[in-house]
């Protein structure tokens, strides 16, 4: 008879524990998203933007667990024109992996560092980056800024005339989420 009552008690103690836990979460989306990848070349400098993409997580005490970004390739536009951005999704690969994807298991609020996985023109790597995590109210901004070589993701530098970008490209995402 103890030994059921110890029981019980386990189950109901486990059982509240679970139900406060799930109570706290929360499932929050991207409101606004402000995305750039910036790169050299021997003639200049160059810059991609896009405002569109995806983002979801779940909001669970002081981080966001099961954080999920995609963004469609053919959203990054330049101020160059359209000879320049057909050679970027020649580059990524956008016709065979039309996405670009991050997946982090957590991110914590504040400055820290998140590690998860980047998955560029059908290549994954784990990465870990500088974040930023500020909440206001029921709504989440989330800075992060990453340098990454393309040759890392199997492209090729694109080119136009025998003049090749440089391997290096700085990725940075702002997003706004509730």
């Amino acid at each position: 008879m103890k030994t059921l009552r110890i029981f019980l008690n386990a189950t109901a103690l486990c059982g509240t524990l679970f139900f406060y836990q799930n109570v706290e979460a929360q499932k929050i989306n991207q409101k606004t998203t402000v995305i750039a990848v910036n790169g050299t070349s021997p003639l200049h400098d160059w810059e991609m933007n896009s405002s569109a993409a995806y983002f979801t997580g779940t909001v669970n005490g002081n981080s966001i667990s099961n954080a999920t970004f995609t963004m469609p390739v053919k959203n990054l536009k330049s101020k160059k024109g359209s000879t320049m951005d057909n050679k970027a999704y020649e580059a990524l690969k956008s016709s065979q992996y039309p996405t670009i994807s991050f997946t982090a298991a957590s991110i914590n609020f504040g400055k820290s560092n998140v590690s998860g996985k980047l998955t560029i023109a059908g290549v994954s790597r784990n990465v870990s980056f500088p974040v930023s995590v500020a909440k206001n109210e029921n709504t989440y901004t989330i800075y992060g800024t990453e340098t990454v070589k393309l040759s890392d993701f199997g492209m090729s530098r694109p080119g136009f005339m025998g003049i090749k970008t440089g391997d290096e490209v700085t990725i940075k995402v702002s997003i706004t989420a509730q």
